[in-house]
């Protein structure tokens, strides 16, 4: 029997790109979706335009219980919870909104799989950002990078929790929210601690989606901004290997059913966000780049890798895609779709880093 997939934020671009593995999979697909995202209209436009299977496309916010989004969980055998404000510095601008998509849109997701007692596997997209800044951890300051003193596998899943930004409030509680409703009312629900996920079909912006923004605004020759000093350590995940861990973590529904996992590319897919990365966009680009560099930001993390042993353990996943390889094969799809996303950008744009 054909699984019936629900996307919440399936028109973004982890949504997108998991619409179109499941398609590719034969699944039938929904997307629910408010399309307020840059780019989630061309998006949809993509999807609708390949010889896969097209999904339905359903207009919603998760912030508001609808009888579209009722009939969509019940019909799901598997929900994929990617509908989010994303960014740090939105979530200090207007934390209100931030709250309401994060925290009240996951509540009233669990609400409707509660009242209509689904057997539904629901992945949570959550963030690493819910161990806060880390500032209790000692590092060490190399010429291109920090390193954990003594974390040298990285953030495990055992650290406390430090909820640092509203942001990190909203989404961090959420995710606490989600291994709940498993553990009381019996939901298979799992939480994704997400690293940084980047690849194809992501219009990076300056508040999230670092790698990509920096990538485009090399590319325009837009001005680059770097917060803090660009030594800065953050592991990678492409995309396609957050897809696998999806399916792997469903296969094992049994195991995973309640659990908690760190998803991210682990101490082998790390970069620093400007010291290396930048000398990487140089080589792809064939030209100096020259980056000014403004304060920290509130809640900054120095250092965060994902120790990922568990999710090796729990469903036998570990990433396939190196950083240099995935970070090319992202600039190749940009120079392809380059005419898709320069409307969303004028003379004005600054390409900026924050640590999402």
């Amino acid at each position: 029997m054909k699984k019936k997939i629900l996307i919440t934020g399936g028109a973004g671009f982890i949504g997108i790109n998991a619409a179109a593995h499941f398609l590719r999979k034969k699944c039938e697909v929904t997307i629910y979706d408010n399309f307020f995202r840059k780019g989630s209209k061309e998006n949809v436009q993509w999807l609708r335009s390949s010889k896969s299977r097209k999904p339905n496309i359903v207009l919603g916010d998760i912030s508001r219980p609808s009888k579209d989004l009722t009939e969509a969980v019940k019909n799901a055998d598997i929900i994929l919870h990617m509908a989010a404000q994303v960014a740090v510095t939105t979530s200090i601008k207007d934390p209100l909104f931030d709250f309401n998509t994060n925290l009240l849109g996951t509540i009233n997701l669990l609400e409707i799989m509660r009242r209509e007692k689904s057997k539904a596997i629901l992945i949570y997209g959550s963030t690493n950002k819910v161990y806060g800044s880390l500032s209790y951890l000692p590092i060490k300051e190399n010429k291109l990078r920090y390193q954990f003193a003594r974390e040298k596998q990285g953030v495990s899943e055992n650290m406390p929790l430090d909820f640092y930004t509203p942001y990190a409030c909203s989404k961090g509680s959420a995710d606490q929210y989600v291994r709940d409703y498993a553990r009381i009312y019996g939901l298979k629900n799992i939480v994704f601690r997400q690293s940084c996920i980047f690849g194809p079909h992501q219009f990076g912006i300056e508040d999230q989606g670092w790698v990509a923004w920096l990538l485009i605004s090399a590319m325009l020759k837009k001005r680059v901004t770097i917060y803090g000093n660009g030594k800065q350590v953050r592991d990678l995940l492409y995309i396609d290997d957050l897809l696998e861990a999806i399916d792997r973590a469903c296969e094992s529904i049994r195991t995973t059913s309640g659990e908690i996992y760190n998803i991210g590319g682990g101490i082998k897919n790390t970069i620093s966000v400007w010291s290396e990365f930048g000398p990487m966009i140089e080589e792809i680009l064939g030209e100096k780049i020259n980056a000014t560099y403004l304060p920290w930001r509130q809640g900054d993390q120095k250092i965060f890798y994902a120790d990922i042993a568990k999710a090796k353990k729990d469903f036998g996943w570990t990433p396939k895609t190196t950083v240099s390889s995935g970070i090319r094969m992202l600039f190749q799809w940009l120079k392809e779709n380059k005419n898709g996303f320069t409307h969303f950008f004028d003379e004005n744009n600054a390409g900026l880093y924050s640590a999402q």
